[in-house]
């Protein structure tokens, strides 16, 4: 099965073909620095992380380009507020961006630009819409003209006769049009300016991500992703000032993730219905996080809950808890490398997890070749955590057998790991985090509840039955709640 995803120009899943064979060129848009990010930038910028791990493992040499807009009317606001320059507002939140995307474990696109690097190429592109008549100057600023460019509005599937100009757009009797949008702005009083041939001034939004795209990735190429928020009108008006410029294509497929939402209502910090990723991270693990942000489809709506995230970390605690006792396993019985198994001498709960491990590889993939579906890939994960559990709850002594399972489970989730950005971790310092992550809150420390623990197995043997029960029911009183099993007692947070 060849990797197919869904266009958001066509409306439809295509076959996912290089405009280069072996080579990708792929555009996404980064945030503007004016606040800590939230949690539908966390999830925008994971799911693309995903699309570019995923997209290297097939071999494809990909150049990822993900831009900071450092220049904006609120990055100036706040600015003012504060009594700083607009480039120490941008600066330190460049910085606290960063930082969040590394506790999120995204890896480092190819490229990082900034908006103000990149003037002069921003200047010159706006000359040439002015010189092609699809541009032009209104006072200081420059605007392009909608009604010049005839498939305005492919991406969003709108109508420009139906449409009205909107509470976002500025209302000019001088435009030709009120869907017209700014190109150049012309300079504030006591704004941050740039020299142009139309006077002071600064970039409009639009502008600079076809300025950065093009110089980085060339006039055409293969993948420009962002949330789904930013079809219009922000990447509508990418592709009518890029091709308006060029007479080219811009962009081969648009990929754009779902929103993030409280309450069944989109979050985002016009709405004031935010979680900053710093607010999350405080509560949660920064696996937990990325765990839960691809459990669903990247196209699909996210429900954010604390209880929808303390579902994803039972989740990711059963997948380390299974990896926790494949490592036992293997410890107590060494893999030497060389085993075989013979299938015939199976049983029938071995004889599935043989199965489900080596499938493992060819479901991840069918699944991720279906633009990208990381909620059924995690789905086959959880199917062999299923078999890994009841095999080794079945298992009776040291196994040669035994040890070559486990040894081919764990390579076969490590080889998808890499790609989800999950499941790297050490499974018992990982477990062990978590742990006293949600003892934090507790009154009662990770040492007491061991050591609880301990005294009621060593009750237990002694036949105090009576002494175990107390311990259980004083550590459920705590919201302790404990599990017996052949491996031993564990416990987890109520």
């Amino acid at each position: 099965m060849a990797l197919r995803v869904y266009n958001t120009l066509t409306g439809t899943k295509e076959d996912f073909v290089p405009i280069e064979p072996g080579k990708v060129g792929m555009y996404v848009c980064g945030v503007t620095v004016y606040d800590h990010c939230h949690i539908g930038h966390a999830r925008a910028n994971v799911v693309f992380d995903v699309i570019y791990r995923y997209l290297r493992s097939l071999g494809l040499e990909v150049n990822y380009v993900r831009n900071y807009t450092d220049i904006d009317d609120k990055i100036i606001n706040r600015a003012n507020r504060e009594g700083v320059t607009y480039d120490a507002v941008s600066e330190r939140f460049i910085m606290e961006f960063d930082r969040d995307m590394a506790q999120l474990g995204l890896l480092s696109p190819t490229s990082q630009p900034k908006a103000t690097d990149h003037i002069p190429e921003i200047i010159a592109l706006v000359q040439t819409l002015i010189d092609k008549g699809f541009a032009y100057q209104m006072g200081g600023d420059v605007n392009f003209c909608v009604e010049k460019f005839d498939p305005y509005l492919r991406l969003s599937k709108r109508n420009l006769e139906d449409m009205q100009a909107g509470a976002r757009i500025e209302v000019d009797e001088r435009k030709h049009h009120p869907m017209d949008f700014v190109l150049w702005k012309e300079a504030k009083p006591d704004e941050p300016f740039w020299e142009s041939p139309w006077g002071n001034g600064r970039p409009g939004w639009h502008i600079e991500c076809s300025a950065m795209s093009m110089k980085y990735l060339g006039e055409t190429f293969d993948i420009h992703g962002g949330g789904k928020d930013l079809v219009f009108p922000h990447h509508e008006n990418e592709i009518a000032q890029s091709e308006a410029a060029t007479g080219k294509p811009f962009v081969k497929y648009w990929l754009h993730n779902g929103f993030v939402n409280i309450n069944a209502e989109k979050m985002s910090k016009s709405l004031g219905n935010f979680f900053t990723i710093k607010e999350v991270l405080d509560k949660y693990d920064s696996e937990v996080l990325r765990f839960f942000l691809l459990s669903a489809h990247y196209r699909s709506p996210l429900d954010f809950s604390d209880q929808n995230l303390s579902e994803a970390e039972t989740g990711m605690e059963r997948i380390y808890k299974a990896l926790a006792a494949i490592n036992e396993a293997l410890a107590s019985n060494p893999a030497t490398g060389g085993e075989e198994v013979d299938a015939s001498t199976l049983s029938e709960a071995e004889r599935e997890l043989l199965d489900k491990s080596d499938s493992l590889p060819l479901r991840f993939r069918e699944a991720m070749d279906d633009d990208f579906n990381t909620a059924l890939a995690m789905g086959h994960v959880f199917d062999l955590v299923r078999c890994v559990n009841r095999v080794l709850s079945e298992a009776k002594g040291r196994s040669a057998t035994l040890s070559a399972l486990c040894s081919r489970v764990k390579g076969n989730i490590g080889a998808i790991a890499d790609v989800l950005g999950i499941f790297n971790s050490e499974p018992a310092s990982l477990l062990t985090r978590l742990k006293d992550r949600k003892a934090s809150g507790l009154d009662i420390s990770v040492a007491e509840i061991e050591r609880l623990i301990a005294e009621r197995t060593a009750a237990r043997k002694a036949k105090d039955f009576r002494r175990g029960d107390e311990i259980r029911d004083f550590l459920l009183g705590k919201n302790i709640v404990l599990l017996d099993s052949a491996q031993g007692t564990s416990w987890s947070v109520k």
